[in-house]
């Protein structure tokens, strides 16, 4: 896969891409069909693997040449030992977590690095949703309110301030919008919020 099929079929992911070093080790919490491994192994050559439940997504990982460990990522990442990974990527899977806080102080303990990504609630589309009395249905949460897989909704401004609680550092905080990043007013104009975090030095 090359830079231009990703950025083609999911332009958030390009974007994140960006901030990935080449030849990285990377571990990809909810890694879905494989797609960013599959990019990041191929185009930037990273090695690593890619952790996912569903059969289905496991799968399509693995027909992509993915290395696939099936399990739920609510059981933690203690197979992996301190800074075992360049980065880790959790791309809109984190909202899909009961312990939120638990999954990510794992995820920057494996990683010198993570990369973080999920729908923004305080998107202006959402709000206008709740001004109406009904849930949010978006591109970046395309679920109704009785099917949806997200069990949290966050806003920019939220989960920074969890990042702090769990004493982690925001190296850079982006709101995209169709893959394209907001610069003003992006807890109001961005669907989707990015967070580049590390460990912060004692």
């Amino acid at each position: 896969m090359n830079f231009n099929d990703l950025s083609s079929a999911r332009p958030d992911l390009a974007f994140i891409a960006h901030w990935v070093d080449s030849q990285a080790h990377v571990l990809d919490v909810g890694c879905g069909d494989g797609v960013m491994m599959d990019y990041l192994q191929s185009d930037k050559q990273c090695s690593g693997y890619g952790i996912e439940i569903a059969d289905d997504k496991v799968l399509a990982s693995t027909q992509r040449g993915v290395q696939v460990i099936q399990q739920d990522m609510e059981n933690g990442l203690g197979l992996f030992g301190d800074n075992s990974f360049d980065t880790v990527l959790c791309l809109s899977s984190l909202q899909m977590m009961k312990h939120v806080e638990a999954l990510l102080r794992d995820i920057v303990r494996v990683g010198k690095e993570a990369i973080v990504s999920f729908p923004n609630f305080a998107y202006w589309p959402h709000r206008v949703a709740l001004l109406k009395g009904r849930m949010p249905v978006s591109e970046s949460l395309p679920y109704e309110w009785y099917d949806t897989p997200n069990v949290r909704c966050a806003t920019i401004t939220d989960f920074r301030d969890l990042a702090e609680e769990c004493g982690l550092e925001v190296i850079e905080c982006v709101a995209l919008a169709e893959g394209k990043r907001v610069s003003f007013l992006p807890n109001l104009r961005g669907d989707l919020a990015v967070f580049r975090l590390r460990k912060k030095a004692h």
